[in-house]
């Protein structure tokens, strides 16, 4: 196999390992791995997530019975390129060169290039710009967005998949595949509209008065016609879901194959997407690992997407990653009864896909989640691409509502710091940050959050330790984020 700019160290320490267990490995099949991500998926949409949706997904509903399901598990990052960068190289944005829709530097080693140096085949299919983790990086075999009837046609991801097993047991060789659906990405599915460029219609449709609505949204009509959209959308995903499980039941390698579901970020609407809220980075995570992990297993430790490359070298037994944010999630699998050991978990924006700044730093656990935005300013609202429907829906009805109103005003110009409480506040609807029988709590989060970024050389740590100097911050953003200086000022949003 042939790889681009080759990491020497790596190759010759696995080249070592695998002459010395040829033996074993002639024995017992390398094991698989199969990445299964969706695409802007709300993380209680799902069915075995206590979604109250009637067939939203039974194909990763009977997966998650039939594998382990993880409670508290979020994206470092809810953007999706440096989401899935995180996954590639185990390593936050900043210390990987991915603060944004940015490659991997090409001197930092990713899962993909190891794995090849093994002998893995490496494919994918969807996403495919995002899930390329360098320039330089070739995969052995892909398909892109629009090679997948949009990214939304489980009839092609069946047929892709189906391919790309046949061509690995062809080889003789094990495989490294990532298969990404667009769903439930904008644009939703809309009946009026029908599928488009070469999509297939969902399964099931959805009516506004089917399911409800989360808790960071308001439930009024117009947020209620955008979700059924959203939840047609979300139906297909799991169509598509099912669609590659069959083709790699009918490969007969399903049982030497590790697979892991995740979403890159949470629904794209105000207060989840390319955020740092609960909305913004909890993630549905559930593994199936033949022989290991036990089927029905919950384990509701604290864990992160930059968990997921250590975790499966472990599993893989290749070794480690020069260096990683994350831990290896091996033990938990193997025993669910444990527990991660993390108290907290570290969350981060940098820039959205515009290229505008944006810097949003979130330390949370299962009590309290504590955000510092960089970016704020009173001269400075903050705007979305996902600003569609749902946006317009809220816009719409907080003419004559002033708590709605309020609630917009908040999304656009945010605090310095937040706090909430995630437990009784999930939406993060209510900023206790300047309540005084708070104040113990806010010091103990920003603690949290000063000592995560010294640890892990985040470059806002003196921007954040001098959060209320507006010179220091000036100059700090212009050496982090140099001519990415673009949020919309005040003036060019006047609706309010």
């Amino acid at each position: 196999m042939k790889i681009r700019n080759p990491l020497n160290r790596i190759r010759t320490t696995i080249l070592a390992v695998m002459f010395s267990g040829a033996a074993c490995l002639a024995e017992t099949p390398p094991l698989n791995v199969l990445l299964f991500t969706a695409d802007d998926l709300h993380r209680d949409s799902l069915g075995c997530y206590g979604s109250p949706v009637e067939d939203i997904t039974p194909h990763l509903d009977r997966f998650a019975r039939e594998g382990m399901r993880f409670d508290n598990a979020h994206v470092n990052t809810a953007i999706c390129e440096p989401s899935r960068k995180i996954l590639a190289s185990g390593l936050y944005g900043f210390n990987s060169g991915s603060m944004g829709f940015m490659k991997v530097r090409e001197d930092v080693p990713t899962i993909h290039e190891v794995l090849g140096e093994a002998g893995y085949l490496t494919g994918v299919i969807g996403k495919l710009r995002h899930s390329t983790p360098k320039v330089s990086y070739e995969w052995d075999y892909a398909y892109g967005r629009s090679d997948m009837g949009d990214g939304r046609n489980p009839t092609i991801y069946y047929e892709r998949s189906k391919a790309f097993f046949e061509m690995c047991k062809e080889a003789g060789k094990p495989f490294y595949f990532m298969a990404n659906s667009e769903d439930p990405h904008l644009p939703w599915y809309d009946p009026e509209v029908g599928p488009v460029r070469g999509a297939e219609a969902p399964s099931r449709l959805y009516s506004p008065d089917e399911f409800p609505v989360p808790d960071h949204l308001p439930d009024i009509p117009g947020v209620r016609k955008a979700l059924a959209h959203y939840y047609n959308s979300t139906k297909r995903m799991d169509d598509t879901f099912g669609k590659v499980m069959q083709a790699l039941d009918e490969s007969g390698m399903r049982e030497n194959t590790l697979i892991v579901y995740l979403s890159d970020n949470g629904i794209a609407t105000p207060f989840s997407k390319c955020n740092t809220y609960l909305a913004s980075t909890r993630t549905p995570f559930l593994v199936q690992w033949p022989g290991v992990v036990k089927p029905g297993a919950i384990n509701d430790s604290l864990i992160a997407s930059v968990d997921f490359a250590p975790t499966i070298l472990e599993a893989l037994g290749l070794p480690a990653l020069p260096r990683v944010d994350g831990r290896s999630l091996v033990s938990l699998l193997k025993d669910p009864s444990r527990d991660s050991g993390e108290s907290f978990v570290f969350t981060q924006v940098d820039s959205k896909v515009d290229g505008a700044a944006i810097p949003m730093r979130c330390v949370q656990n299962k009590k309290f989640g504590y955000i510092y935005n960089m970016w704020h300013r009173d001269d400075y609202y903050y705007r979305n691409n996902n600003e569609v429907d749902v946006m317009r829906a809220m816009e719409e009805a907080a003419e004559s509502d002033p708590a709605l109103k309020a609630r917009i005003m908040q999304y656009r110009y945010r605090s310095l710091e937040e706090l909430y409480d995630l437990e009784n506040d999930p939406g993060c609807l209510v900023n206790l940050a300047e309540s005084p029988e708070y104040r113990s709590i806010i010091e103990s989060m920003r603690g949290k959050m000063e000592d995560t970024m010294d640890r892990t050389g985040d470059p806002l740590l003196n921007a954040f330790r001098n959060r209320h100097d507006a010179r220091v911050i000036e100059d700090e953003f212009n050496r982090v984020y140099p001519n990415r200086n673009k949020v919309v000022k005040k003036k060019e949003w006047e609706r309010f």
